[in-house]
């Protein structure tokens, strides 16, 4: 019975002392050995690489990250003081007289996720929200440079013949930091109208011929008003008293704020919303620095995109790059390229998949190849050989061709440049059609949402489906994108974790240590006893 009784208590010490380790058990950043590290720079994309930072902290995976333009990026990048930086333009832009020199580091650049630069606004005609609102890249490059004024502009009124509308005062807002976003949409003006373009840059001051800018020059009574980061501009324009406002933001932001973006006149004649779907068929025509021996290497030439014949092309498409290290200097040390290094392979990988939510596109597979070639360039890094197969991105497809782009529908009649215009709103408004009439009088917008119909363009009627979307009266409906809505924070993967696992462990021990004794006392009270 003695030997019972030890055995017994024995095994209740033992938990005790098993107990205490689990309770003092390592942290999962530590058992995995992660160190955090800290980026800095584009805003364009940082929804996504928010939500994919929260992704990866279950496994012990801290990376901090300010948004603070690509500009400054690229400059903490530059002087070392940043692991990594994120950026839409690669250096070597020319600001003015001033040339964003490259660093004296080794870095390279990889691509992250691609999407659409959007053309954000806050209109209203009669005390009614607009929501359908078309414009073609001229008179976006008028509207952006001063020339167009008013709401109510004969070029205006020729993209909206469906709506008549106000002789309101048009307030562009642009970026007040250096940003890429800035430089992906003045790169579109300067190619696309140089003359409109250069004549702006020479009103303020700046040499020409201008090229892409990463500060937006601003003519001094010009009218237009600067806000700091993506927040700011989209911040700003969705603030209900500020009607007249448009900027210039990804297609994520306007979807956060509940408001519509402009349908952009494309080289077909259709005017295209920058869906997920619509950007990857836009990004089609891009052409890519495939010189593994260039410093510009994945780097992107958007001329195609700008130019990209099919109907359903959104023209302002592109991507955001990572520049990694590829040696340790700076803020960089081994542990450090070891965190960097699984970050990537998580959000290059898993993380493409949940991009289209976010308001994004996914990398196709080329360029998710080329990411996964870039990161093993990361001191430091883990590598590993990643099943492309099960990385489960939306683009990727059997016989090689971006799945996203070849599924993307065709445009609907109504929004063929001409005498009618679809009623569907856009962005964070897709569920509100503004309806439209041959007369160009917009009627009182109308919630979209199960049977519900609503008036269409003109001479017809639309209908909706269970989504909510509105197609024209004839046509088959499949212009709208199959992702709309507002973005929404996805929850992390269900895997099993060291967290989970640490704390059953311990709800067992507990249980263990608070009917053991009991146990114990009763079995060596009966021993005595006998």
């Amino acid at each position: 019975m003695k030997s019972a009784t030890v055995r017994l208590a024995t095994t209740v010490i033992l938990t005790a002392i098993l107990a205490a380790l689990g309770m003092n058990a390592a942290s999962p950043a530590q058992a995995a050995g992660y160190v955090p590290i800290s980026g800095a720079g584009s805003t364009w994309s940082q929804n996504a690489l928010d939500q994919w930072r929260r992704n990866v902290d279950q496994f012990g995976i801290r990376v901090n990250y300010q948004g603070t333009g690509s500009s400054d990026g690229r400059n903490q990048f530059r002087n070392g003081t940043v692991d990594f930086a994120v950026t839409e333009i690669p250096y070597g832009l020319k600001d003015g007289n001033v040339i964003d020199q490259p660093p004296n580091r080794k870095y390279a650049y990889m691509p992250i996720v691609a999407g659409g630069t959007s053309l954000m606004y806050n209109l209203t005609i009669s005390g009614k929200r607009v929501t359908n609102l078309r414009l073609s890249g001229l008179t976006v490059a008028k509207i952006f440079t001063g020339t167009i004024k008013s709401w109510n502009d004969p070029a205006i009124k020729a993209d909206n013949p469906g709506l008549s509308m106000p002789s309101r005062r048009i307030v562009p807002v642009v970026r007040s930091d250096g940003s890429g976003t800035t430089a992906q949409m003045t790169a579109y003006l300067a190619k696309q109208y140089p003359s409109v373009w250069n004549s702006y840059c020479a009103k303020a001051g700046r040499s020409t011929p201008c090229g892409a800018t990463s500060s937006y020059p601003i003519v001094s009574g010009g009218g237009f008003t600067a806000q700091a980061g993506s927040l700011g501009v989209s911040g700003y324009v969705s603030q209900e008293q500020n009607v007249g406002t448009i900027t210039y933001v990804e297609y994520s932001y306007a979807l956060n704020t509940g408001y519509p973006v402009a349908k952009l006149l494309n080289k077909s004649g259709y005017y295209v919303e920058p869906t997920p779907n619509n950007t990857a068929v836009g990004l089609q025509g891009v052409k890519i620095n495939t010189n593994p021996t260039s410093s510009a290497y994945l780097t992107s030439d958007l001329t195609g995109v700008y130019n990209n014949s099919d109907r359903r092309a959104y023209p302002m498409s592109s991507y955001s790059y990572m520049v990694i290290p590829t040696k340790i200097e700076g803020t960089l040390n081994a542990n450090k390229g070891k965190t960097l290094g699984a970050f990537a392979y998580y959000f290059l990988c898993e993380g493409q998949r949940q991009a289209p939510v976010l308001g994004y596109s996914p990398l196709p597979l080329n360029l998710v190849q080329a990411g996964l070639a870039q990161v093993r360039r990361i001191p430091g890094v883990e590598a590993k050989a990643i099943d492309i197969k099960k990385c489960n991105n939306p683009t990727f497809s059997s016989d090689g061709k971006n799945l996203l782009a070849k599924n993307a529908a065709q445009p609907q009649s109504c929004d063929k440049q001409g005498s009618i215009q679809c009623a569907t709103g856009t962005g964070g408004a897709s569920k509100t059609s503004t309806s439209v009439s041959s007369s160009g009088s917009a009627n009182t917008p109308t919630t979209t949402g199960g049977s519900t119909g609503t008036t269409g363009a003109a001479g017809g009627t639309t209908t909706t489906g269970g989504t909510g979307q509105t197609a024209a009266s004839g046509d088959s409906g499949q212009g709208i994108s199959t992702v709309n809505g507002t973005a929404v924070t996805l929850p992390v993967s269900s895997r099993w974790g060291l967290e989970q696992a640490a704390m059953v462990f311990a709800a067992i021990t507990l249980l263990v240590v608070l009917i053991a004794p009991p146990l114990v006392a009763r079995r060596l009270s009966a021993g005595t006893k006998k």
